[in-house]
């Protein structure tokens, strides 16, 4: 009897203790989701926005980029769109662009998010969440600057309150 608890013992701390060890493993070797870091040049990718027009990051060259990855059923998304579309219209003359990207919702849930707040900046679906990938975005919202060159100068994850988003333009204003 003594024999047999003990064996129960020993086969119930071994699994305990591999799943420890593999929980270490798996957490020590995960690949570390932000893959674009601040002063690498910004990955190229080219979507289509939701009045038919395609947008191409490199084809922003010599501006500024206010790209922001968002979702209509994100909380902190939906409070700081109308500070970005304020701000789109303060500096969309100054050299700065603004590009959002909803992350695979249907063109319906978005073209009535943007409807119901008015926004009139270019909003991009990742429908196959390639861009979000390629950028290791998680959580939304994310935004990243990037600069006239086309390098990242600044990533930021969570909600934006209006004077940051001033901020933000100010520093990727060419």
């Amino acid at each position: 009897m003594k024999k047999r608890r003990l064996v129960m013992r020993t086969i119930i701390l071994l699994v305990l203790g591999a799943a420890v060890a593999y929980s270490l493993y798996a957490n020590f070797t995960k690949d570390n989701k932000q893959k674009v870091a601040v002063g690498e040049m910004a990955p190229d990718f080219a979507l289509v926005d939701m009045q038919g027009n395609k947008h191409r990051l490199s084809d922003y060259r010599g501006q500024g980029v206010f790209l922001n990855f968002w979702g209509t059923w994100c909380p902190p998304c939906k409070k700081e769109m109308p500070y970005i579309n304020n701000q789109y219209h303060q500096y969309k003359d100054k050299g700065v662009q603004v590009l959002t990207v909803d992350i695979d919702e249907s063109a319906l849930a978005v073209n009535q998010f943007a409807d119901r707040l008015k926004l009139d900046f270019p909003i991009m679906i990742d429908t196959n969440k390639d861009v979000m990938n390629v950028y290791g975005i998680d959580p939304l919202p994310a935004t990243f600057l990037i600069d006239k060159d086309g390098k990242v100068v600044k990533y930021h994850k969570g909600e934006l309150t209006e004077n940051k988003i001033r901020g933000f333009m100010e520093k990727i204003k060419p």
